[in-house]
C-alpha cells in the first residue's frame, strides 16, 4: 500500500486526511482527492498544488491511481469508491493507511479524551525547536507551522491518535501518551470500561523499551495502564512556563507534551524545551481569536464538543476576561452525544451569561427523536441562564450580532463545537 505513487484521497478535506495527503505528497505521491465542500483543508491543500475536487464524481480518478483512502464519514456507497472498484483500485480507510506509516517509523502517538490536538502540536513544536525535525500529523491547523502536517525526518513520527472506533489500535507506538480518559463517541462506546478496554488494549502494544506518558493518580487513567509493559512516566509534575494559551488545562497539555518530548530525547536542555512552549500560539479552533465586531466585541471559536471542555474554557475564558458578558453560540455534534450528556451540557453551558443554540450536527447519524436544540436550550433556561435554539447557522449570526449590539465593547462572544459554527465567527468579524 505505502509503495503506491498515485494516490486519490476521498473525503480529502478532513482534517486527518488532509494531513495524510501533505505527508504522502512529501514523500512524492502524487496526490489528488476530493470531499464534499470546501474548507480551510482544501483551500490549504490547493495552495499547496494539489488537485480537489468539490463534489463526488467517479469521474474525478485520474486513470492510472493505484490507491484510494478514504474517510470514515465516506459511506461504501460512495459514487467514488464504487467506482474505484470498477477500476479494480485498491481501498483503505484514513486509519489503515496511517497505521502502516506508523509502522515504518518510530511513532510518539499522543490519545486521550481531551487535549490530544494541542498537546500534539505543543510536541512537534518542541521537536521541531531542538531540532530533531519531527514529521507531524495533527488534528488541527497549527499556527506555529501554519498547516496540520510538519514535515520532517522519515523516521521519527508524531501524531494525534484518535480513539473512535478503536482507531489508535492501528497506530504502533513508541511513545504512548494519554491525556486523560473520559467517556465520549458514545455512538460506539456503550460505557465508560468499553473506553478503557480501548486505551488498554493501546498500552499493553507499547513495547518494553517504549514509554508510556500519563497520569497514573487519576484512577479512571490508572485502571487501563495495569498490562502495561513499557515504564509509566506521570507528567503532571513537570515544569512549564506561562503559556500563550489561557486555562490550566493548556498548562496541563504543556505538561505531557514537555515529558513526552524528553522520554524521546532524554538529553534536551529544558530551556528550549521551555522556551518553544512559551513561544507556542495554538491551533485553529482551539480558544482561537477571531477579531472583533463592528460593535467592539471580542469574537473567540473553540473546537469544545463535550461537557467537560465546553466548561473548563468557559471557566478560562471568565477567569481572562471578568468584565465580559460571555455569549456562547454553540453547535452541538451529533445527536448521541447530545441525548447522552444532555444534562452536563446544560449545566456546562449554563457558565455563559447567555447562549444561542444551532440545530445539532448530525455528521455522520440520522436524527433521533426528541433530541434537539430547544430541548437543551429549555434544559439551561431551567438553570437560569437564557438560552435560545435557532433553525440555521444564518439565524445564530444575527442574533450574536444584535445581542452584541446592545452590549457594545462589554461583550465575549464564542462560537464553540464541532460543527461548521466556526463560519459564524468569521461572519461576524468581517460584518
Amino acid at each position: 500500500m505505502t509503495e503506491a505513487l498515485r494516490v486519490y484521497f476521498v473525503g480529502i478535506g478532513g482534517i486527518g486526511m488532509s494531513a495524510l495527503a501533505q505527508f504522502f505528497q512529501y514523500q512524492g505521491k502524487i496526490v489528488s482527492g476530493s470531499d464534499r465542500e470546501g474548507t480551510p483543508t482544501t483551500k490549504l491543500l490547493a495552495e499547496r498544488d494539489m488537485q480537489v475536487w468539490i463534489g463526488e464524481d467517479g469521474c474525478h480518478i485520474p486513470a492510472d491511481t493505484e490507491l484510494l483512502v478514504y474517510s470514515d464519514a465516506v459511506p461504501v456507497n460512495n459514487a467514488e469508491r464504487v467506482r474505484a472498484r470498477e477500476m479494480k483500485i485498491p481501498q483503505t480507510s484514513y486509519f489503515e493507511a496511517l497505521g502502516e506509516v506508523s509502522k515504518a517509523m518510530r511513532t510518539i502517538a499522543v490519545a486521550g479524551t481531551h487535549g490530544k490536538t494541542t498537546t500534539t502540536a505543543m510536541l512537534a513544536k518542541i521537536l521541531q525547536d531542538c531540532e530533531k525535525e519531527p514529521t507531524a500529523i495533527v488534528g488541527s491547523i497549527v499556527q506555529d507551522f501554519g498547516s496540520n502536517f510538519l514535515p520532517g525526518r522519515n523516521d521519527l513520527l508524531v501524531v494525534e491518535a484518535c480513539e473512535y472506533r478503536e482507531h489508535l489500535l492501528e497506530l504502533s507506538p513508541e511513545i504512548l501518551v494519554i491525556t486523560n480518559v473520559e467517556l465520549d463517541h458514545t455512538d460506539f462506546f456503550p460505557s465508560l470500561s468499553a473506553l478503557q478496554s480501548t486505551f488498554s488494549a493501546a498500552v499493553e502494544r507499547v513495547p518494553k523499551h517504549g514509554v508510556i506518558v500519563a497520569n497514573p493518580s487519576d484512577p479512571v487513567v490508572a485502571a487501563v495502564l495495569g498490562g502495561a509493559h513499557a515504564p509509566i512516566i506521570d507528567y503532571t509534575s513537570a515544569t512549564v512556563p506561562e503559556l500563550q494559551l489561557l486555562g490550566e488545562f493548556n498548562a496541563m497539555n504543556a505538561r505531557a507534551a514537555k515529558t513526552a518530548a524528553r522520554a524521546a530525547f532524554p538529553h534536551l536542555q529544558e530551556s528550549y524545551t521551555d522556551k518553544a512552549l512559551l513561544d507556542f500560539k495554538g491551533a485553529w479552533r482551539r480558544f482561537e481569536y477571531k477579531g472583533e465586531t463592528s460593535q467592539g466585541a471580542l469574537v473567540f471559536d473553540d473546537y469544545a464538543h463535550h461537557p467537560t471542555a465546553v466548561e473548563k474554557t468557559l471557566d478560562a475564558a471568565r477567569e481572562k476576561f471578568p468584565d465580559k458578558k460571555i455569549l456562547v453560540a454553540f453547535h452541538p455534534h451529533l445527536y448521541s452525544r447530545t441525548r447522552d450528556f444532555m444534562e452536563a451540557f446544560a449545566h456546562s453551558l449554563a457558565k455563559a451569561d447567555e447562549v444561542v443554540l444551532a440545530p445539532i450536527y448530525a455528521a455522520r447519524e440520522e436524527p433521533l427523536e426528541g433530541i434537539t436544540s430547544e430541548k437543551l436550550a429549555e434544559k439551561i433556561n431551567a438553570l437560569g441562564t437564557p438560552a435560545t435554539a435557532f433553525e440555521s447557522l444564518a439565524e445564530v449570526r444575527d442574533a450574536l450580532l444584535a445581542r452584541s449590539s446592545k452590549l457594545e465593547a462589554r461583550s465575549l462572544l464564542i462560537t464553540m463545537g464541532a460543527g461548521d459554527i466556526y463560519k459564524v465567527a468569521e461572519q461576524i468579524t468581517e460584518e
